[in-house]
């Protein structure tokens, strides 16, 4: 298992390092779908509770699997390898294909890396390069679109990272260790537990689109290419996810106002991916809305084991399940809007292939989805009076929103025109490859630690209450949308404009614009005074930013010494 956890963290960077112009560049390239291969085995056939220490790398490194972490590294080890393929015939005829690739792969590094981590040091490490190189894959055409998208990604990324680094240095400074599992154990009794549990949420809260956090997500979607849509939704975000699950007090202690905080965003998130959502007219968009609605479900799981510790061991694997199930899910739907855009329109085959992960989405009867539902469902009855009464009535009622919104998805895509010509085999290998992996991923999951309550889920969800409380938020949504289709209501709804990605960055976006050319008294003001050059200065910085991740030669020199430790420390092993 030490080879296996060496080549996860260790592959994606010789490749990248390998990238560079020059006679390794093509062997390279070919060998890049491949990188997640290592990670993926480990998580299938490692041993939780494993650990590997190196107390003189870094701070003292320490890496190793348990049961939640083995469920995040096979579903983003799966992403990554679909995407991978994918992004081989998606991209041939892409001059800027190397360059894509090195930031695929230092990204991906980041994301398997920091799922392995069980040191803050580390953790932090590996989080930073996935955050900074993924602003690679949403720059990649160079389109003013791109270019917008990225710099909003990444002063939203900058303002996470300094919201969690604030965090995790409160942190280890309460615990005196970097040891995350003994951190959070004594930061559970510390006075300062929900400083600090605040500071994380709002930090991880960036990546994992939290409602008033995720602003660079719908307009990351739209521009970066359909692959890295894929890793971005259905892996990427989930690390702001199991950094809640790793670093907050979950379980040891309530901290009912962060709860409750938390709970309720989750709610808002839900409805809010919904209602802006539907307005829109473009797939990729629409998903990612609906990524925005999801993850507030997720966090409603999350909320509710800060209010009420007790209920957090049946939490912890719905909430689990849960993010397993919508990275097959909204991956899928991804790489499927990437097959319409390329055929001529979405056939048949195409149409059936989203049709399923939608439904799934939405809860459907017989898919993971009530799975997940019926499991998140069952831990959250377990919380204190009100909640479980209002949790009753509008996680139904989120369902029949994801219904509508699956149904607009299905629609917009099934109507899209696309230039007739042949699809490459790479992206149906790829697509049909995730397919499989899903499936054997719940076979998986049963058998593992991670999923105990399988049978008995399984059961509940093929009963007569079950399958009516996955039916009914479907046919709901379908009702809905086909009264929607009526004539009078059609012609109404046709003049409704869509609401521009990022919804509230416009009137932000306006307001700096306006603090930025004020005269008069209101220059006066001093922080209104500075405006002008914080815009200039955040526009110098994002070209000499932009500039820098271009230079291969500087990036291949950092790589090498990075891979040169790493390497020292697979040789102390």
């Amino acid at each position: 298992m030490s080879a296996l956890l060496f080549a996860a963290i260790l592959l994606p960077l010789a490749l990248a390092t390998l990238l560079h112009p020059g006679t390794t560049r093509s062997a390279a390239l070919t060998l890049v779908p491949w990188a997640p291969l290592p990670a993926l085995g480990l998580a299938l056939f490692g041993t939780p509770g494993f650990t590997l220490e190196a107390p003189w790398l870094l701070l003292g490194a320490r890496f190793g699997l348990d049961a939640t972490t083995q469920t995040f590294l096979f579903f983003t080890a799966a992403l990554w390898l679909a995407a991978g393929i994918y992004a081989r015939a998606y991209l041939a005829g892409d001059p800027g294909r190397a360059r894509f690739s090195g930031f695929f792969l230092l990204t991906m590094c980041g994301n398997l890396g920091l799922i392995l981590a069980q040191d803050v040091a580390s953790f932090y490490l590996f989080f930073a390069l996935m955050t900074y190189c993924a602003y690679g894959l949403v720059v990649h055409d160079g389109s003013a679109a791109a270019r917008r998208a990225a710099r909003v990604y990444l002063v939203m990324a900058v303002l996470g990272e300094a919201m969690l680094l604030t965090g995790l240095l409160l942190l280890v400074h309460a615990a005196g260790t970097l040891d995350i599992v003994r951190a959070v154990e004594v930061i559970t009794s510390a006075p300062t537990r929900s400083t600090v549990a605040a500071w994380l949420l709002a930090g991880f809260g960036v990546k994992a689109g939290a409602v008033l956090l995720h602003l660079w997500l719908p307009l990351a979607h739209p521009v970066a290419p359909t692959p890295a849509s894929a890793v971005l939704s259905g892996a990427i975000i989930k690390a702001g996810l199991l950094g809640w699950l790793r670093f907050l007090p979950l379980g040891g202690v309530a901290l009912p106002e962060l709860g409750a905080l938390l709970i309720t965003a989750g709610l808002l998130a839900a409805f809010y991916g919904v209602v802006i959502g539907v307005t829109e007219r473009e797939p990729k968009v629409l998903l990612a809305y609906s990524s925005i609605s999801q993850m507030g479900l997720m966090s409603v799981g999350v909320g509710a084991g800060l209010l009420a510790p007790q209920a957090w061991p049946a939490l912890l694997p719905a909430v689990t399940l849960y993010a397993l199930h919508h990275a097959f899910a909204k991956g899928l739907l991804f790489l499927g809007v990437g097959l319409a855009a390329r055929a001529a329109g979405a056939g048949p085959g195409i149409l059936l292939g989203q049709l399923l992960p939608a439904l799934s989405l939405a809860g459907a009867p017989l898919t993971s989805g009530a799975l997940a539902k019926t499991h998140l469902k069952d831990a959250l009855a377990m919380l204190p009076a009100p909640w479980p009464h209002w949790l009753a009535w509008l996680l139904p009622l989120a369902a029949v929103g994801t219904s509508v919104l699956m149904i607009r998805f299905l629609f917009i895509t099934a109507g899209a025109r696309a230039p007739t010509q042949a699809v490459a085999p790479g992206l149906w290998r790829a697509w049909w490859l995730l397919w499989l992996l899903w499936l054997l991923g719940f076979a998986w999951l049963a058998h593992t630690v991670s999923w105990p309550r399988a049978p008995e889920l399984l059961a509940q969800a093929l009963a007569p209450g079950g399958l009516w409380s996955g039916l009914w938020p479907v046919a709901a949504g379908a009702l809905i949308v086909a009264l929607v289709m009526l004539p009078p209501l059609r012609r109404v709804l046709a003049r409704v404009p869509p609401i521009p990605p990022g919804d509230l960055l416009l009137p932000i976006e306006r307001a700096l614009h306006w603090l930025a050319t004020a005269r008069g008294h209101v220059a006066r003001i001093p922080v209104v005074r500075l405006a002008p050059a914080l815009v200039a200065w955040s526009r110098l910085g994002t070209a000499r930013m932009e500039g820098g991740l271009r230079a291969w030669s500087v990036a291949g020199v950092a790589l090498l010494m990075l891979l040169g430790l790493l390497s020292l420390l697979l040789a102390r092993a």
